[in-house]
């Protein structure tokens, strides 16, 4: 297999806890590729649905290529090995379409990322980083009822080693292949923890990936609701919904809907979301192939009336544009920070018999009023704050001043 390429990806500050640390990584997430997510206002086509499964009246260009592909496979001096030269034509194919969203991924480099859409896995339930002075793995979360929680890992802890291996030896990819890969279900860890050290022994279990968080802020006589979600998973929708529905028992009088750092992913789940705030008689977006548009409207069946914000920045994608595009043209949801990532179209995933699978843009996705935010439109903020430096070095809801914009908006 060939050597992934090495990506540097922008640190950004974790927007619910109050570590500081570089190179979080969670363990679900090998690779986690700025370019898929974003690629993923993700139609997510079960097996083959959009290959044609009528026969096709092949072009003479590809008669051509068959041809040749024939010649040298029976004529080549040495045995060829036909997949991997079918696999590098396709991936040529692919990289001569120009769309960074259009791509070739073996059955691991699928399965990394997939792990994180899917929304839960088969593991311990932490992210770690490496703490580049001390060259050892330390644990910035423990997700709550999860196996390393139950297990008595705390945030803080330093593991040293992992069934006996040092982790001053391991990158932060090495240790999530360590947990996730193979058959071992059972892992003794050797923490420090306050400068004592001890061992814990974790066994993999189900983790649920929390994708939303939610609270509530009051000011100046009024309620506000706060939501924060991170991806759209699989499992977002079910989670949004009942953080919404708790958030309305407590009788709020608007709604901050945060999507920062908010990459992208499954369009179902954003087409679910949608229809908790706009009734059926509302388009939630379009899609448009081939120059015909399709209006998809939502499934709701009622339609909101208190006032929503968006909390928005560059990294908001896909997935995250298409949820603030439906609210601001159906019920003028307003956003509040930078102008989005414009990413506006939509991929179809195909599964190979190798098990390997490619993901290609089939259709462009547009506002319900017709807008296409595509490449560097995005969306443009109501009111443009920047994140203040102070957020940055002790990052904080009050020194959110994004947030703390929205809320003095809402309350005014």
């Amino acid at each position: 297999m060939n050597e992934q390429p090495k990506i540097e990806i922008r640190q950004i500050p974790n927007r619910s806890r109050d570590f500081k640390s570089k190179e979080v990584i969670i363990l679900v997430v090998i690779t986690c590729l700025f370019s898929f997510f974003a690629g993923n206002a993700f139609a997510r086509m079960e097996g083959h649905a959009e290959v044609p499964t009528q026969p096709l009246q092949l072009s003479d260009e590809l008669m051509a290529f068959i041809e040749n592909y024939q010649y040298i496979v029976d004529n080549y001096y040495e045995d060829v090995d036909e997949e991997a030269l079918l696999d590098a034509a396709l991936k040529g194919v692919m990289s001569e379409m120009e769309d960074p969203y259009t791509m070739y991924m073996d059955e691991e480099e699928y399965g990394n990322v997939n792990l994180t859409l899917q929304g839960s896995y088969n593991g311990l339930g932490v992210s770690i980083y490496k703490d580049t002075q001390k060259k050892y793995m330390v644990v910035s979360t423990v997700f709550k009822d999860s196996a390393a929680d139950k297990a008595g890992l705390q945030v803080g802890d330093i593991i040293l080693s992992v069934n006996g291996k040092s982790t001053s030896e391991m990158e932060t990819s090495d240790f999530s292949k360590a947990v996730l890969g193979g058959t071992t279900d059972s892992f003794e860890l050797e923490i420090s923890r306050n400068d004592e050290t001890k061992k814990i022994t974790v066994k993999k279990a189900s983790v649920v990936i929390p994708s939303v968080e939610s609270k509530t802020f009051e000011k100046n006589n009024k309620k506000i609701g706060y939501i924060y979600i991170s991806i759209f998973a699989n499992n977002t929708y079910k989670q949004f919904r009942e953080n919404l529905k708790k958030l309305e028992k407590e009788k709020i009088d608007a709604l901050i809907i945060d999507v920062r750092d908010n990459t992208g992913g499954h369009l179902t789940a954003v087409s679910n979301i949608i229809s908790l705030f706009v009734d059926s008689s509302h388009v939630a977006y379009q899609l448009e192939q081939d120059g015909t548009k399709r209006k998809i409207h939502s499934d709701g069946e009622e339609t909101k009336k208190y006032p929503i914000v968006f909390l928005a920045n560059q990294y908001s994608a896909s997935a995250s544009e298409v949820l603030i595009g439906s609210l601001k043209d159906n019920l003028n949801a307003i956003i509040i920070g930078e102008k989005t990532y414009g990413k506006g179209t939509v991929q179809g995933l195909v599964t190979l018999s190798s098990g390997d699978k490619y993901k290609v843009t089939t259709k462009k996705w547009l506002t319900p009023k017709g807008t296409w935010v595509n490449d560097t439109k995005g969306f443009v903020p109501d009111i443009e704050v920047s994140l203040q430096e102070e957020y940055y070095a002790n990052p904080s809801d009050e020194t959110d001043n994004q947030l703390q914009k929205a809320l003095e908006e809402l309350t005014k």
